[in-house]
């Protein structure tokens, strides 16, 4: 299990007018191919500024960003359009689903784009929606298009698959099938899952728990046996 991801003194900083905000404040840590990833920290503690810079969406202002070997930090835009495309997978707290499109066809979507892609039909079969295929967006309940987002994403077969607040729209029990489903992901496929939260009692079900606070990690923490979402209460 080699090392995937390794952020080296990253630092990102907004400009508003004469000050400067220090979003990110020289970040170090690393990511090893399949682990379950949780980054937890309060509200504007970084967290989501990290996943965005991690998934290609922002660039770091300083410090380095290296992703399966490759320094991500030094993209050009059309270099950074390419990995968003074929090595990241990301799932949002509100779904982000197109509504005119059923879930097939929003997974179908997706897919055109991708160089590597997994059957649309077999990963939503994966996430449990084999009889909502052909349903519309507003005829499924917040987890069933949680559950779409999520086939979306693991069907351009990314190397990353990154979830900010993936559960945060959701009511408890939604919520865990949901985290289950993630959990279920990275150790039957493999697949490397970070996600971002502020709900501190999901660190047990992680390989590595990694805090923020004010754009700094605060501690880093591995558990060498992950607790089964099931078993976790909040």
């Amino acid at each position: 299990m080699g090392r995937l991801v390794e952020f080296q003194n990253v630092k990102k900083t907004y400009h508003m007018g004469e000050v400067e905000i220090h979003a990110v404040d020289g970040v170090d840590f690393e990511i090893n191919e399949g682990e379950f990833v949780v980054i937890v920290g309060p509200s504007g503690a970084g967290k989501t500024t990290v996943l965005n810079i991690l998934g290609g969406m922002d660039k770091a202002t300083s410090g380095h960003v290296i992703v399966d070997g490759v320094d991500i930090s030094s993209f050009n835009s059309r270099q950074l359009t390419s990995y968003r495309r074929d090595d990241i997978g990301f799932v949002f707290q509100f779904y982000n689903l197109v509504q005119n499109l059923t879930a097939f066809e929003n997974v179908e979507l997706a897919l055109q784009i991708c160089k590597d892609p997994l059957d649309a039909r077999e990963v939503l079969t994966d996430v449990g929606l084999q009889d909502r295929m052909l349903n519309f967006p507003a005829q499924l309940s917040g987890g069933e298009q949680q559950r779409v987002a999520i086939a979306r994403a693991l069907a351009k077969n990314p190397k990353l698959l990154l979830c900010d607040e993936p559960t945060g729209a959701l009511d408890y029990q939604t919520g865990k099938a949901i985290l289950k489903l993630l959990q279920d992901t990275c150790r039957q496929k493999g697949m490397t899952v970070v996600v971002i939260t502020h709900n501190m009692a999901i660190a047990p079900m992680a390989d590595q728990v990694i805090r923020f606070k004010n754009g700094q990690v605060r501690n880093i923490t591995r558990n060498s046996e992950p607790t089964p979402v099931e078993q976790i209460e909040w």
